[in-house]
């Protein structure tokens, strides 16, 4: 018997239940939690992001509503993989509001979405229509619809109706004007909209319309600097599509990155990939949101800034540094005894380090846990640190932990 199965056979895991969560899980260990036969178990691996998508389709069969509920839920909001068939049984569940959830999936054939617009749930018939199944439908069903007894059903419909309607119903001059500084904001950085028509929003009371407009490609520096705006002392910026169409383009990007405008500076920063040269210059920013967007965005930040970023960052995202593909480095291990217990815990991810590290670091107060968990820990050293009421937990988590000693481990637990 596998330990994970054994370990689902207790009426309470530890008490913070996440570890089912968030703990990676391959396609056999997803089919033993998914067989558990207690429920939370199996809401947790419903939830779990890394769970293998055919292991979880049995979750649709499943004899608890609130477990297929759930997996309907997050198959809508996490755009997981729907499996073959596993559509077709939700469309069909006795409960309303799983049918609703994945009326809500994008990707459903075309004989799903026919069952569901006929549902006799007036919430599942509003959640599955879109634009392009009303498109699609035949006029006598559309026709049902618009007659439809349901308020919902035709509010919904007059939504996608003007959706449809008011983008090719209004001139630029009209977007221009609109009373909606929604419309405005989309109409300064629309290339459809000439700059001759767009340049009137410069004085829009809306600081999100002006900086739009002060981010058009069509612009000239002098230009951009002429509009007011105040970019805010944030991580958010307005992401135009010619900056992620041209963030490969050397000379281009490099254009961009000297640029006096810090938006464009911030939004070319967020871009997954861009040319060393650019990767240098923004690295070198002396804005502060550029340096961090780089880090928390693009996937070439150089690994000195990520370091940088990481032990002097005040906010909670510092930590999520420690995983970007560049942070992990030889040399790190000099910082083991570094004051900033950041760095004495980045030490740890020295791939060149050897046992020596994380027996050093096990007795910190501040990274001590994360140590006793490394799975490089001499097996002498792992074996007494789980005899030890302060590691024992931690030493339970290391990874290089063989699986005879956590059977014996449960046997304790059990009395056997």
């Amino acid at each position: 018997m596998t330990v994970l199965r054994r370990l689902l056979e207790f009426e309470e895991l530890p008490a913070d239940r996440s570890w089912l969560i968030w703990r990676k899980l391959d396609a056999e260990a997803t089919a033993v939690a998914v067989a558990s036969s207690r429920t939370q178990h199996r809401l947790d691996v419903a939830e779990n992001p890394s769970a293998d998508a055919d292991a979880l389709a049995r979750l649709a069969h499943d004899a608890e509503p609130r477990v297929r509920f759930v997996y309907a839920v997050l198959l809508r909001e996490f755009g997981r993989r729907i499996p073959a068939g596993v559509a077709e049984v939700l469309a069909g569940d006795k409960d309303p509001r799983v049918r609703r959830m994945i009326g809500g999936c994008e990707g459903l054939s075309p004989e799903v979405q026919d069952l569901l617009v006929s549902d006799e749930d007036p919430a599942v018939r509003a959640a599955v229509l879109s634009r392009d199944l009303w498109r699609r439908l035949a006029e006598p069903v559309r026709r049902r619809l618009l007659d439809d007894p349901a308020p919902r059903v035709r509010e919904r419909i007059a939504e996608l109706s003007r959706a449809e309607a008011e983008p090719m119903a209004l001139t630029a001059q009209a977007r221009v004007a609109h009373a909606d500084a929604t419309i405005r904001r989309e109409a300064a950085g629309d290339p459809q909209v000439p700059f001759v028509l767009a340049r009137r929003l410069a004085n829009d009371p809306e600081n999100t319309v002006r900086l739009a407009l002060s981010m058009r490609e069509d612009l000239t520096e002098e230009q951009r600097a002429a509009i007011a705006v105040e970019v805010p002392d944030s991580d958010w910026v307005p992401r135009p599509r010619w900056i992620q169409e041209r963030a490969t383009d050397p000379r281009t990007a490099l254009r961009i990155a000297e640029s006096r405008h810090v938006g464009l500076r911030r939004a070319l920063a967020m871009q997954p990939h861009l040319p060393p040269e650019v990767v240098a210059r923004l690295a070198a920013d002396k804005d502060p949101w550029v340096r961090r967007d780089l880090c928390d965005h693009c996937q070439d930040a150089p690994h000195e800034l990520l370091v940088e970023i990481y032990a002097t960052a005040e906010d909670r995202g510092w930590s999520a540094l420690r995983y970007h593909p560049n942070f992990a480095r030889p040399g790190l291990a000099r910082f083991w005894d570094h004051p900033n217990h950041r760095l004495r815990l980045a030490a740890l991810d020295d791939p060149q380090a050897g046992p020596e590290l994380p027996s050093r670091l096990a007795d910190d107060p501040e990274v001590g846990v994360w140590a006793v968990r490394d799975p490089r820990l001499p097996p002498d050293e792992l074996l007494r640190r789980l005899t030890l009421p302060g590691s024992a937990f931690a030493a339970a988590a290391n990874p290089a932990l063989p699986s005879a000693w956590m059977h014996q481990l449960i046997d304790l637990a059990t009395d056997r």
